[in-house]
């Protein structure tokens, strides 16, 4: 079965490129949500949530910048499916990739050699700068291929998100405080404040809210010990900002959650654009912070709560 048919970057172009090309389809979707503060990682104009996307051969969620680029790419292209796969595993699972369907880039991490100095990744999960680079590649979405049914997700009531989301907040540990009018986190009290419950929309409001502020919480020095001062400069409180976000979406995405949008954040957008447009690999590194940060809280969990089986399920 040849693949002739489909419009797929080569290999060097994905290799050379793939910073580039993951940094401008993210910065496309955040710019195109700017006017209403909606990001890839919010719901659609559908109402519907993103979920963890994940491999239709590996039944893996992707994880880091590749969520990212995913959610981004499903939400430009209307692809109402979160599965996902290589040309090559979609023909070994009996499904056919259409004609003229365009790929889309996600990268994996690989540990240099002495001639791939250049090349590496300091976005890379582990963080090890001179030793892990990325390599692009080439997936396609479920519903570009033809031959494929999903299986059926269970379905999550309300009722059991909430109880989720209550358990999971719980096992991280937050001193949390309740009053006022504004959600933070405030390092120097290692505390989160947040509004009272009853101020929120709904339950799930209120959760989707305290995943950002408890992505925030694991930078203490504590816990993930991120300072991204050095990193980024004067733009260090806004690239905070925007691993917040994304740890949130995480976060919210396995809790089968919508993350809430942050009209109050929208000043950030700018920031996030100029930095993600001046440094190919600033979302990389993003990404992978607020990966690190889900990761920590995820390991707070006790066998009660088995996250990795809430994060595919579907909302009722």
């Amino acid at each position: 079965m040849g693949d002739s048919t489909t419009t797929r970057p080569t290999e060097a172009e994905s290799r050379a490129d793939i910073y580039q090309r993951i940094t401008d389809r993210i910065a496309a979707a955040i710019e195109a949500g700017a006017g209403e503060w909606r990001m890839p990682w919010h719901p659609g104009a559908d109402g519907v949530a993103p979920v963890l996307p994940v491999n239709a051969a590996t039944g893996k969620p992707y994880r880091g910048v590749n969520t990212v680029v995913l959610w981004a790419t499903a939400q430009a292209e209307g692809y109402p499916s979160a599965v996902w796969a290589t040309y090559r595993q979609w023909a070994e699972l009996g499904a056919q990739v259409r004609k003229g369907e365009r790929a889309s880039p996600v990268v994996f991490w690989k540990i240099s050699d002495k001639e791939d100095q250049e090349d590496a990744n300091e976005g890379a999960e582990d963080d090890r700068r001179s030793r892990v680079f990325a390599r692009g590649y080439s997936v396609f979405n479920a519903a570009q291929v033809d031959g494929y049914e999903a299986p059926a997700l269970p379905v999550l009531l309300e009722a059991e998100r909430i109880g989720h989301a209550e358990a999971f907040f719980d096992a991280i540990g937050a001193d949390i405080r309740h009053g006022g009018n504004r959600a933070c986190y405030k390092p120097s009290l290692d505390q989160i404040r947040m509004p009272p419950f009853e101020a929120f929309r709904d339950p799930i409001a209120y959760y989707a809210t305290l995943a950002h502020e408890a992505t925030h919480l694991t930078g203490h020095p504590s816990r993930c010990a991120r300072d991204l001062r050095g990193r980024f400069g004067d733009e260090a409180y806004a690239a905070e900002e925007l691993v917040a976000e994304l740890g949130a979406a995480f976060v919210c995405a396995d809790l089968a959650m919508a993350p809430e949008p942050r009209p109050d954040h929208a000043a950030y957008v700018a920031s996030w654009l100029k930095v993600l447009r001046g440094d190919k690999r600033t979302i990389f590194t993003a990404a992978a912070k607020a990966q690190a940060a889900a990761d920590w809280m995820d390991a707070q969990q006790n066998a009660a709560v088995p996250p990795k089986t809430i994060g595919q399920a579907r909302a009722a």
